[in-house]
């Protein structure tokens, strides 16, 4: 299940890690390095503040809900600018998840309420425990459970949905996600970041979770290795749309 594989740290550095850990890729189970600093209780505060700070700035008029999942792992990120490595983009400094980092550029786009995607128990921020924890959870078909819900979830008519690609499938709590609320007459619209496998069946599993959305085939899918250069392409997608 995990294959060694080194990551050259650099400011033209890789986005690479585990938001796409297919199972049918050598480049979906690609592991990293271990670095030699952490910073996981810092890259926790720092998401935990964004998602209170997205929560806050939601509003009531808004149809358009950017829910996304996202686990920056933890790397030493000093010297890193305007790049990314191991599931995680910096911008000026500041340390995002690859799908955080594509769900703020699609709302300076387009507008809308973002929703992080959040579970009571944290995961792992080092590599290969997140990758046993995703397989396990996957084998499991486990259910974890969610630390926030969507207030007025009526109001939103296009659910943008965010995820990596893991082990050629949905983060399992975006099952969790999918399977407590009724989107009926919404419109689902996804976008992911991966490692080789794009979106390999999420589309059409997303659909058979609710049958009675319309669930958008024009979705957008990223390498990893391209979300940190990828805004213009962000943008350009999200303008397409229509919203």
């Amino acid at each position: 299940m995990k294959k060694k594989t080194m990551i050259l740290l650099t400011v033209s550095a890789l986005t690479f890690g585990m938001t796409a850990c297919g199972a049918d890729s050598s480049e979906d189970t690609a592991d990293t390095a271990n670095t030699t600093e952490t910073v996981q209780e810092t890259v926790q505060e720092s998401s935990a503040e964004k998602a209170e700070s997205a929560r806050e700035e939601n509003t009531e008029s808004s149809n358009i809900l950017i829910a996304y999942f996202s686990v920056p792992e933890d790397i030493d990120t000093e010297g890193i600018d305007a790049d990314a490595g191991a599931s995680i983009v910096v911008k000026e400094g500041e340390v995002m998840g690859n799908l955080e980092y594509m769900s703020q550029v699609i709302q300076q786009t387009i507008g809308g309420d973002l929703f992080r995607i959040e579970t009571v128990q944290e995961y792992p921020l080092d590599h290969d425990p997140l990758v046993d924890q995703a397989a396990q959870e996957q084998d499991e078909n486990a259910r974890p459970q969610l630390l926030e819900t969507v207030e007025n979830i009526d109001q939103y008519d296009t659910i943008l949905l965010g995820y990596p690609n893991w082990w050629g499938d949905m983060p399992m709590p975006l099952y969790t996600f999918l399977e407590e609320y009724d989107f009926s007459g919404k419109t689902i619209i996804p976008f992911t970041a991966h490692g080789g496998s794009g979106f390999s069946n999420t589309v059409a599993t997303i659909q058979e979770l609710q049958p009675n959305a319309q669930v958008s085939d024009n979705g957008l899918s990223i390498s990893r290795n391209e979300v940190a250069n990828a805004e213009d392409e962000i943008r350009s997608w999200a303008e397409e749309l229509g919203l």
